[in-house]
């Protein structure tokens, strides 16, 4: 008997756990506002058990987003065949912007946590730097030869503007709709990577 209430407290346990994530995957897919209360509310359990599940909001979000966003070559497949690096950085960087406005809750919720607590900057779920490194692969043998130190600039340059950081800036502070936040957040990543192709031209 003991035996199996320890196997019931242990399945309900997981039950439990399973129920969190599966609130917190469906909240973030309605690119609402992600907090700890609302999951909780949504797995009908109350917050201090999510909070003994997960510690924080950020690890939970992170678990919540694992396998969500795709490996960098399957995100660019459709221009995996270019070997134009400003079509690939453009496609990128649409790409991880679109995707950002669609869980832009819990995106949110992320760069919230980590810019009060910078120590969890490494539980934060992202692709931007895979995205930039496989849309920058043409270059690699060129300007990635000739200038390392430029290629690394380029790289650190889209860094800032493939990002949700970025995105942000232009719909909160800018007042840009979000397909026009979208299209000045590539127009000025095709502008950086234009350059820096033309620089080994």
């Amino acid at each position: 008997m003991t035996a199996q209430a320890g196997t019931g407290r242990t399945n309900q346990k997981q039950r439990t756990r399973t129920a969190i994530l599966a609130a917190a995957r469906e909240l973030i897919g309605t690119g609402a506002e992600v907090t700890m209360p609302a999951i909780a509310r949504a797995a009908l359990v109350s917050e201090a058990t999510a909070y003994r599940y997960f510690p924080d909001l950020p690890s939970l979000i992170s678990e919540a987003l694992a396998g969500v966003w795709p490996p960098p070559a399957e995100a660019l497949a459709p221009v995996g065949d270019s070997t134009d690096p400003v079509e690939r950085v453009a496609f990128a960087c649409e790409f991880l912007l679109r995707g950002i406005l669609a869980r832009q809750g819990s995106v949110r919720a992320m760069i919230a946590a980590t810019v009060t607590r910078p120590e969890t900057v490494t539980t934060r779920p992202g692709i931007r730097f895979g995205l930039i490194d496989h849309a920058l692969l043409p270059l690699e043998d060129t300007l990635g030869t000739t200038d390392p130190d430029g290629f690394a600039q380029l790289k650190r340059d889209l860094a800032v503007v493939v990002s949700a950081e970025a995105l942000f800036t232009l719909t909160d502070l800018c007042g840009l709709a979000p397909d026009e936040a979208v299209t000045s957040a590539v127009r000025t990543a095709t502008t950086l990577t234009r350059a820096a192709v033309r620089s080994v031209a």
